[in-house]
């Protein structure tokens, strides 16, 4: 499942290109800043709600809406009919792809978002790749570095695999779903329709139409009334 086809339908991207000659998909990312410096041409067709910072090297295609207070430093290509919201924070080498929701105080590194994915509350994507409709809940992170020295390892055959990057967040297949609050530890890849519950401390490979949730339960007791 490590294949870029295996996670995600190329055809939702206009970046395809971006996975030729990838072995794994977690390629991509070593190549997101130069595919940006070949093909960027600058241009912005999008409408603001406000005032927003925007850099010299963007593109934002037609119908997205780039709300108030929003920081796009670039270099960044993103799509149409996109929702930029108040305050998201897109740093350097972003690819937003059609009809995206990048939320509120949402920042967003070294990235690539296929077609319909969604980070709509405060998340955290570095050194990530969204599938087709993936979708973030509230205050989801993706954490893409690790604390110990040396690169980051995922596993193959169920022996540790260096992936060769320094920095690797998420590859988040097609139509997975992330629940509120939850964190995914670096190198983490999930398949097609994978559902990581709330709260979940995730960390490794989560194959297709799995569901990862926690297994402590939640004690319900009786109400009892408080002294006057």
């Amino acid at each position: 499942m490590f294949k870029p086809a295996d996670l995600f339908d190329l055809a939702q991207t206009e970046h395809a290109k971006i996975f030729d000659g990838c072995t794994f998909a977690w390629d991509a990312l070593k190549k997101i800043q130069d595919y940006l410096a070949a093909n960027l041409q600058p241009e912005l067709r999008n409408t603001c709600e406000g005032r927003a910072f925007i850099g010299n090297k963007v593109f934002i295609g037609e119908g997205t809406v780039v709300e108030d207070g929003v920081m796009i430093k670039g270099p960044a290509i993103i799509g149409k009919n996109c929702q930029i919201r108040h305050n998201a924070y897109l740093r350097e080498n972003v690819i937003i792809g059609d009809n995206c929701v990048i939320g509120n105080s949402s920042e967003l590194k070294n990235a690539l978002l296929f077609n319909n994915a969604q980070a709509p509350h405060y998340n955290y994507i570095g050194d990530s790749v969204l599938g087709h409709k993936a979708h973030l809940g509230a205050g989801v992170k993706v954490s893409n570095f690790k604390l110990f020295p040396g690169n980051i390892l995922v596993e193959i055959d169920g022996a540790p695999f260096d992936t060769g990057l320094r920095k690797f967040g998420a590859l988040i297949g097609d139509s997975a779903e992330i629940g509120c609050n939850a964190v995914l530890n670096p190198g983490s890849i999930l398949g097609r329709n994978a559902v990581v519950y709330p709260n979940v401390f995730w960390r490794g490979i989560l194959p297709a139409n799995m569901i990862a949730k926690n297994k402590a339960g939640v004690d319900v007791v009786v109400k009892r009334p408080r002294d006057s």
